[in-house]
């Protein structure tokens, strides 16, 4: 068996919370049926991520994973936001950017709700914050938005497209 599976299978085992009603062998049989799922969750994992099954869309036919690491994926912080962003900046360019690395790995920035979603599933963020999806009426004036979890609490907040911080990264989302 793939080793990614067997991470995967214990994950769903020991987080039953994060997907009711879901079992496990309907995951399985669906991602054998995708390579590229299997690459991207592979990308997911090996970049901190932790990935597990978050829910069921029943109109698509498709299960839903989200990054559920703890924290901020390690592999995936210090990132501005989007290329444009990373373009402008003048000095102290970071590596890369948000967008373009969740595009390399083959998932999407999670979306302001997705993120509050996941945030009913256990308490993440607690040190770090992580790029959301941001509406193009934001992006186009410079900025970007965020979110965390304090005092037990989910915030979204906004910053310039171009800054990164040590603490943020972002978190992604993949349909199989």
């Amino acid at each position: 068996m793939d080793p990614l599976f067997t991470i995967l299978q214990k994950r769903f085992g020991k987080y039953p919370e994060r997907h009711k009603g879901i079992k496990w062998p309907d995951v399985q049989a669906k991602l054998e049926q995708s390579a590229a799922a299997m690459e991207a969750l592979q990308n997911m994992e090996d970049t901190g991520g932790e990935p597990d099954v978050v829910m069921f869309d029943k109109k698509k036919n498709t299960f839903i994973f989200f990054d559920c690491a703890p924290e901020s994926p390690a592999g995936r912080r210090s990132l501005c936001y989007d290329r444009a962003a990373l373009n402008a900046r003048k000095e102290h360019k970071p590596k890369n950017c948000a967008l373009d690395m969740a595009e390399e790995i083959g998932i999407t920035l999670l979306t302001e709700e997705q993120y509050r979603y996941l945030q009913q599933l256990g308490n993440f963020d607690q040190k770090t914050s992580s790029w959301v999806q941001t509406p193009a009426d934001i992006r186009r004036l410079g900025g970007a938005l965020f979110c965390d979890r304090r005092y037990n609490t989910v915030f979204v907040y906004h910053n310039g497209a171009d800054s990164y911080y040590a603490a943020r990264g972002f978190r992604g989302a993949l349909e199989v």
